[in-house]
């Protein structure tokens, strides 16, 4: 096939196709994170898979880069690109919920708002993020950790099938009876594969939990991390919390006088039985001395948004990530010197925990091969003025340089800056070269290459 034209492009396509002459390039370009200033040739927000082929045999077809876009999360701007096409899926939220079969389909698109909004209707619900803008696609291609990822698994491990446009501009279904080492391949391998036009979910009861967050003085944070760590090893899997070191944001629980002050925090989650909230949570509770809490019954996607407010678009970010399989004392101690000089009220450190059901998965069931570690640790950097970057990055990086020699070699993918791709063979461990078998099946050229890419 030869070129395609720019017109051809737009009479194929039944959404929008923006280029640098045409209003509204300027939104349509942008991600969430500001470092990235990116002048793609052509954005195409995708109002059907349709698009998305378009978009995809457009960029191929004319050899230009493909970057896939669904909620605009992605840290290292990978949904984004110079003089290449932008497949925008973010005007592709829909969701359907069969509450009978305790299932529900997103577009590709989606955020974990709009699938929680259609799937709490029905008191059901999956595995999620933090942040409830984020794209269902890229949290659950990465895996997909969140408040109930004790009880009911990965994000991933609760897909049961997925619409893929491939890098030939095929739709094809992928599942355990279809396309199987495609299926395997998205649970954990990111966006390496194609992109992704819808998601089937597997949901379970949950609706309204008991938690929030407790805010407790740095004194108090060594004792914090262990105890959490000694709790959270045998804690019922309804419980899906965290400890974080966090500024206090400018909140009515929180003191007035204790608004800008760095905390370590304990965020709670229990999804079992209301009724057993407090007892649930008590042990966490009573580890330190609470200054603040904002702890209660609650819908489950209230708490899903909680921290949406902190997030907003246009911030300057950079992560760093690491699996650990036990926080030592050494790496307690390192959080202790780091965690502490938390640089801004949006950046934060998170240690999320990913036993319980996430450990019953085998270690090659899925792409996401750290079954056996304990905990996903973010050191995620965010703060407004780019003026702040050189600092705060390096606060990101020296945290992270005294943290990671106590933590396993790989890191979440979901959590990866854009210079950690020397990292991706160890962020799959014995995964890799079946990842790249796959890769060499379904997109021998590397067409979807913008991603912690595997190379085929």
């Amino acid at each position: 096939m030869g070129r395609l034209s720019i017109d051809q492009l737009r009479e194929r396509v039944r959404g929008i196709v923006v280029t640098p002459e045409d209003d509204g390039y300027d939104t349509a370009r942008a991600v969430n994170n500001a470092m990235i200033d990116k002048t793609p040739a052509v954005v195409v927000t995708c109002a059907n898979a349709g698009d998305v082929i378009a978009a995809v045999d457009y960029a191929r077809e004319n050899g230009l880069d493909l970057a896939v876009r669904g909620g605009g999360h992605s840290v290292p701007g990978f949904g984004t690109c110079d003089d290449g096409v932008v497949a925008d899926l973010s005007a592709m939220r829909g969701v359907r919920v069969d509450p009978v079969a305790r299932t529900a389909r997103a577009e590709g698109g989606a955020t974990w708002g709009d699938l929680n909004a259609a799937t709490h209707a029905f008191g059901l619900a999956t595995t999620g993020g933090i942040i409830s803008t984020t794209g269902v696609g890229g949290l659950t291609l990465g895996g997909g950790i969140g408040y109930l990822a004790r009880g009911l698994g990965l994000s991933c491990d609760n897909l049961i099938s997925a619409d893929v446009v491939t890098a030939d501009g095929r739709l094809l279904v992928a599942s355990e009876k279809e396309n199987e080492d495609l299926f395997w391949a998205l649970r954990g391998g990111g966006g390496n594969f194609g992109a992704v036009t819808s998601f089937e979910y597997r949901l379970a009861p949950v609706k309204d939990i008991y938690g929030g967050p407790m805010l407790f003085e740095l004194e108090h944070a060594g004792t914090v991390l262990r105890a959490f760590q000694e709790l959270i090893a045998d804690a019922p899997e309804q419980f899906g919390g965290f400890p974080a070191f966090q500024i206090a944001p400018p909140l009515p629980f929180i003191p007035e006088d204790r608004h800008g002050d760095p905390f370590v925090l304990i965020v709670s989650c229990w999804s079992g039985p209301l009724d057993e909230g407090p007892r649930a949570v008590k042990p966490f509770h009573d580890i330190a001395p609470v200054v603040a809490e904002h702890v209660g019954p609650m819908p489950y996607p209230a708490l899903n948004s909680a921290f949406d407010a902190l997030v907003p678009p246009g911030l300057q970010h950079y992560w760093k990530a690491n699996f650990v399989t036990e926080l030592s004392e050494d790496a307690i101690e390192a959080h202790l010197r780091h965690g502490p000089r938390v640089p801004a009220v949006n950046s934060t450190v998170h240690i999320y925990p990913i036993n319980g059901a996430c450990h019953r998965v085998a270690p090659d069931a899925t792409a996401f091969a750290y079954r056996d570690a304990s905990f996903a640790t973010v050191i995620a950097g965010m703060w407004p003025d780019p003026a702040d970057n050189e600092a705060n990055i390096a606060w990101v990086r020296d945290y992270y340089a005294a943290t990671a020699p106590h933590s396993e070699e790989g890191g979440y993918i979901n959590f990866m800056a854009d210079d950690d791709q020397s990292r991706i063979k160890a962020n799959y461990k014995g995964n890799y070269d079946r990842l790249v078998d796959v890769k060499r099946a379904y997109d021998p050229g590397n067409l979807f290459h913008l991603n912690q890419n595997i190379k085929p």
